[in-house]
């Protein structure tokens, strides 16, 4: 049965880092969006479309709202959302202090279901309907993340985080866990619904030579598989990297030596990559998830975005909020934060360029622009419907635009989950089931404030010494050097990061099914 979605909309029909924004952005000021079993069957002016429609078709008209293709969120770590805007100082202590402790719950299906729920729940009120999201090393924590996500219909790239050192011993697998876990939530998820199977490294310093072997050899088993990881978001990591790698050209060679840089790979980040590796992500067809949220909370450098797309060879770049270093699930807020980053790289960041990042730039980074990132024929009917008076302060400034450009700029620097007025997925208008409301009950949180009251995040006290000593004292406690800034590990909570690192996960140098 059809039913259709009336008001004003945009679409992008061009790419506007490449043409002007006026030859990139379709704007109708009054549109009609037909929708059938899910998916758009026409747009048009609704004065043409309306006389065409059965009678006693179901509309939907938004007045004072701007309806877009639903938001896509390139990169984002739903286990991290119990410890968003966790107080840290840069990315190493930040995961040693809090993210390895979050993550040790998640074995815990029932832990990762009501986490999965907020987590989603909180996307779908922020108008985002397709995502690309790090489970934890649990296989629980994705089969929880995956029933949720199919339970809301929403678009998911997703997989089972992979690593073998340099973490709690609780949260290591190994190389052949890692292929054959990975393996098994492949056979149940992968191609369910609208939910996909991302195959699934941290970052290299957490895997070893072996592991990444490993996963090579399971993307080479599904050649159109997604992957996503982390990619010089910070400078101490790239040192780190180097002194892991000895042999790899660069961080990029890392995963490239491994089969892991190739078309639907996408890497978190990439602030602070060369000519060189930028080339070596565009001609394999990889592309880069732009952080600029967390990329400020966690000072890990500016993105500049104009160097990645306005290149001789651009790179695939979409818009990422990576919750939970990323402090807002809005895209809107994430879109505010790229524009003061493109700001300090020297140049402006058009609202049509931002908003294109968030719908169809990040559509084309996660290889599902033949799906969503569009309002066309044919596309999933994902819809974020924008409220131009959604805050007093907006509905003002709005009497004063003059083009739909200036409108969508306002959205984007005074808009959050307020300006979402309402979200579709897959020709359905989701309706909130209380979000973060009533989700915890008193016992949750009577454990948060007893675990942080007795200091117990991973880490805290003993880390927290390195402050107080030079490069290559030891930390009391630790059995190894410390390493500058590097996080402070104990030997056999953290595995061993040197170079020579192994492990006795292959046989002959082949991974095979479990």
């Amino acid at each position: 049965m059809k039913s259709a979605v009336r008001g004003a909309m945009i679409t992008f029909r061009a790419d506007p880092f490449i043409v002007p924004d006026e030859e990139s952005l379709t704007h109708l000021s009054d549109a009609l969006i037909v929708i059938e079993n899910g998916k758009i069957v026409a747009v048009g002016d609704a004065a043409e479309l309306l006389p065409s429609l059965p009678p006693g078709t179901d509309i939907t008209h938004y007045r004072d709202a701007l309806i877009v293709p639903g938001f896509i969120d390139c990169h984002a770590h739903y286990a991290q959302t119990p410890m968003i805007a966790a107080f840290g100082e840069q990315l190493l202590d930040w995961l040693n202090l809090y993210t390895f402790n979050t993550e040790q719950a998640f074995g815990d299906p029932a832990v990762a279901s009501e986490v999965a729920a907020i987590f989603l729940d909180e996307q779908l009120r922020h108008g985002v309907t397709t995502s690309a999201v790090f489970g934890t090393v649990h296989p629980e924590s994705v089969e929880a993340l995956f029933d949720q996500a199919r339970r809301r219909n929403v678009r998911m790239l997703a997989g089972k985080v992979c690593m073998d050192r340099n973490a709690p011993a609780s949260l290591l697998d190994s190389a052949q866990r890692a292929y054959d876990e990975s393996e098994a939530l492949i056979g149940r998820w992968h191609g369910v619904g609208r939910l996909e199977y991302a195959i699934t490294p941290r970052f290299a310093p957490t895997s070893s030579p072996q592991q990444l072997e490993a996963l090579g050899a399971l993307a080479a088993r599904y050649p159109d598989m997604p992957i996503q990881t982390h990619l010089a978001e910070n400078r101490d990591e790239m040192a780190w990297v180097a002194r892991l790698f000895p042999d790899a050209r660069d961080y990029t060679d890392v995963y490239a030596r491994h089969g892991l840089v190739r078309p639907r790979a996408i890497f978190g980040h990439g602030i602070h990559l060369t000519e060189p590796e930028l080339d070596r992500l565009a001609e394999n067809g990889a592309s880069l998830a732009h952080c600029p949220t967390s990329n400020f909370f966690l000072g890990s450098g500016c993105f500049d975005v104009r160097r990645t797309r306005q290149r001789s060879l651009p790179v695939l770049t979409g818009l990422a909020t990576d919750v939970g270093a990323g402090t807002s699930f809005s895209m809107l807020t994430t879109m505010n934060e790229a524009y003061k980053a493109a700001q300090f790289n020297g140049h402006a960041l058009s609202a049509v360029q931002a908003f294109y990042l968030a719908t169809r730039g990040g559509a084309r980074a996660l290889g599902v622009e033949d799906k969503v990132g569009s309002i066309a024929a044919g596309m999933d009917a994902d819809l974020a419907v924008l409220d131009m008076a959604a805050t007093p302060l907006i509905r003002y400034r709005m009497t004063r635009v003059r083009t739909i450009g200036e409108a969508m700029f306002v959205l984007m620097m005074l808009g959050d989950d307020r300006a979402v007025r309402d979200t579709w997925v897959a020709g359905c208008r989701w309706m909130p089931s209380g979000g973060l409301a009533g989700a915890f009950g008193d016992q949750h949180r009577a454990g948060a404030a007893q675990s942080i009251l007795q200091g117990q995040a991973f880490g805290i006290d003993q880390c927290r010494q390195k402050r107080q000593q030079a490069p290559g004292e030891r930390c009391q406690g630790h059995q190894r050097p410390m390493a500058g800034a590097l996080p402070c590990a104990k030997v056999g909570e953290h595995g061993n990061d040197d170079e020579q690192y192994q492990r006795d996960d292959v046989a002959d140098g082949r991974f095979l099914p479990g």
